[in-house]
């Protein structure tokens, strides 16, 4: 099943938003320190309402422990980013793949882009917005990849 990754995340409403999106689609979420918030902290919880006890939440204190971890589990680092190589919908997704994100102020590190073994973007028709708020574009690329995965079938 395809696991949702949020690399140093900064504002809590965001990564509870997508923490209620996770739970919704039974979807792993992985947060990767430093985060810019407690996981405790009330904005973060009120974000996702009542939602927790459905989250599949995995804390990874630090890139290199994530790295550890997926190195135990395998497949895809799928990095998502303004600056990525191809159109997210003309990827052909697959059940092990991870969905990179990265902070809301600065994107994916350039480590982690260089670790991917793909990148993609979110095309945008108005060229002066760059991005979409970190949730929205969390959501738009997980349910692209339940689509064609059949998940929704």
């Amino acid at each position: 099943m395809v696991r949702l990754v949020l690399v140093n995340p900064q504002i809590p409403p965001n990564t509870g938003n997508i923490a209620r999106t996770c739970a919704a689609t039974s979807t792993e979420l992985h947060l990767v320190g430093p985060l810019g918030f407690e996981i405790s902290d009330r904005y973060l919880k009120r974000a996702g309402l009542d939602y927790w006890p459905y989250v599949n939440l995995h804390y990874h204190k630090s890139l290199n422990d994530f790295e550890a971890y997926h190195r135990q589990h395998g497949g895809r680092w799928i990095g998502f980013s303004t600056s990525g190589r191809c159109s997210y919908v003309k990827l052909q997704f697959q059940t092990s793949d991870w969905l990179l994100f990265g902070s809301e102020t600065v994107g994916l590190p350039r480590p982690v882009l260089d670790a991917c073994d793909v990148t993609v973007y979110i095309p945008m028709s108005q060229p002066g917005v760059r991005s979409l708020n970190l949730s929205v574009s969390a959501a738009v690329g997980l349910f692209e990849a339940q689509r064609q995965l059949g998940y929704f079938e």
